[in-house]
């Protein structure tokens, strides 16, 4: 612990997105696109051309695969000695706080699918603000560990500090 009033760095404990396995679906897509554009390409019917099942195959993979992904890699959730910051957007970034100091509850919400593959979803709540939620976080348990170890010594060290500046008034 650091000595009394001197200032504390912020340091980073993790940085992690929400579990991959929500990329499922567009992995599968992306097989499947691929194997049917590859089947269809020069066999296709009279009427259709191969510029038109190009361009459906680009729409698919677009839409079902690349902004899915995108919008997983924009969402970033950063765990540091201070605090608990969540990022997310494509074009325009929003960023929430949640400070150790305050102090918040922790809840923890884990479905079927989530306990398989030991991930689930953490709302954070400090009676003030709307709860911060980290959605599908892997290694739950771990990062659940983490925050509570982190909200109690900071709130330690916040105690230790007000009490040694009103005592040396």
């Amino acid at each position: 612990m650091p000595p009394h009033g001197a200032p504390v760095e912020e340091l980073l404990i993790a940085r992690f997105r929400g579990h991959a396995r929500r990329l499922t679906w567009s992995a599968l897509l992306l097989i499947a696109v691929s194997g049917a554009t590859g089947y269809l390409l020069g066999n296709l019917p009279a009427p259709f051309e191969d510029w038109m099942l190009l361009g459906a195959a680009g729409a698919l993979v677009l839409f079902g695969v690349v902004l899915p992904f995108l919008i997983w890699l924009s969402r970033t959730y950063t765990v540091t000695t201070r605090r608990v910051i969540v990022r997310d957007g494509l074009g325009s970034r929003r960023r929430r706080e949640l400070s150790h100091t305050r102090g918040y509850a922790i809840a923890v919400r884990r479905g079927p699918l989530q306990r398989m593959w030991g991930a689930g979803t953490i709302t954070l709540s400090n009676g003030v603000d709307t709860p911060l939620r980290l959605a599908d976080v892997p290694s739950v348990s771990l990062v659940h560990e983490v925050l509570a170890d982190q909200v109690e010594v900071n709130q330690i060290l916040a105690h230790r500090d007000a009490q040694s500046t009103s005592l040396g008034r």
